[in-house]
């Protein structure tokens, strides 16, 4: 079988929940272990300067993102794992897309139409605070994923639009040049979880409901403890499928805990033993992690060489696909 070449990129903008882990984090590293996959990972922060106007928060969630996945087990000498802002081809290859890709294409995504409507919705100008970041962030995220040719794009559903678009940008730079690059995919991961945070609703750090993934004992403990429940009292059954608490236990735990939780939420389990329970284990599969990013944490220079070094092998890549581009569209030597 020929190998694919998987492509994901972690927007820099806050620090890593439970959700995260459990809904893209740690599949992509189990999948990253696939002898059959190219994986290349990245710290998407140039998009963060599109939501994000504070350096040190840029800064410090680039910190916080490269230590969690070193923490978690990414094997950076098999999987290429790099800093956007390291590789000056994507900046390039950006304006080059810009100059073929259709506006009414960027007039549809998603983000931008939300905002003119949430303008409309309270008679501001339909474009009041819209950056043009915003409006072409789907040309940056084509350069992303098209400079690599990637073919296969982990995404939740609401980044699917985004990835059809990369593909109707790739594909009109064929037809109006030649052809460079590959049609990228959308693959959304239907089993992956979508964590509820501790008030029910999804985990999002829009909601401020998120349970940050490497929480010391005693905080993760609290968080678990905050999690939204009835009042049903001990003895009285309880419905697994209704309740946070017995989603994020099947998030961590195996098919047999996660059968043995279900008889017990049926039997009545008081929340407090259920709580008790949820946090012992997720205390136990974060243990060893937590304390590999403790000591990332600590030790910056030690993060930084690894991403430099994750450029210079994006960079292999980077610098002659933009030389094809370069020379599909008539940019340099006078020969």
């Amino acid at each position: 079988m020929a190998m694919q070449r998987v492509l994901t990129g972690i927007t820099t903008t806050g620090t890593v929940h439970l959700g995260n882990y459990v809904g893209a984090i740690r599949p992509a590293i189990l999948a990253s272990r696939d002898e059959l996959s190219e994986s290349f990972f990245f710290l998407a922060d140039y998009h963060a300067l599109i939501k994000c106007s504070d350096p040190a928060l840029i800064r410090q969630s680039s910190k916080e993102i490269a230590a969690t996945w070193l923490a978690l087990g990414l094997d950076t000498e098999k999987a290429v794992f790099y800093r956007q802002s390291d590789i000056p081809e994507i900046s390039e290859l950006n304006w080059i897309l810009c100059c073929s890709a259709a506006k009414g294409l960027m007039n549809r995504a998603h983000a931008y139409k939300s905002s003119i409507q949430a303008n409309e919705d309270v008679g501001e100008d339909a474009d009041f605070g819209v950056t043009m970041g915003l409006f072409s962030y789907p040309v940056l995220m084509a350069a992303d994923i098209l400079m690599f040719n990637a073919e296969k794009i982990p995404v939740g559903r609401d980044q699917i639009q985004h990835v059809e678009m990369a593909r109707d940008i790739a594909q009109r730079f064929n037809h109006n040049f030649t052809e460079v690059f590959s049609l990228p995919e959308a693959v959304v991961n239907e089993d992956g979880a979508v964590l509820q945070g501790t008030d029910g609703r999804k985990m999002s750090k829009s909601y401020s409901n998120t349970i940050p993934l490497f929480l010391s004992e005693k905080p993760l403990r609290k968080a678990i403890n905050k999690i939204r429940t009835n009042l049903l009292e001990p003895g009285v059954p309880k419905d697994p499928d209704d309740s946070t608490v017995f989603q994020l236990w099947a998030a961590f735990a195996s098919t047999e805990e996660t059968a043995r939780m279900r008889n017990e939420f049926q039997a009545g389990i008081a929340w407090g033993e259920a709580k008790k329970q949820l946090f012992e284990l997720i205390n136990s599969e974060l243990a060893d992690a937590r304390d590999n990013y403790t000591r990332l944490m600590d030790d910056p220079g030690h993060i930084e060489s690894v991403l430099l070094q994750g450029a210079e092998r994006a960079r292999q890549y980077s610098g002659k696909m933009i030389c094809k581009v370069r020379e599909a569209v008539g940019i340099g030597a006078i020969r």
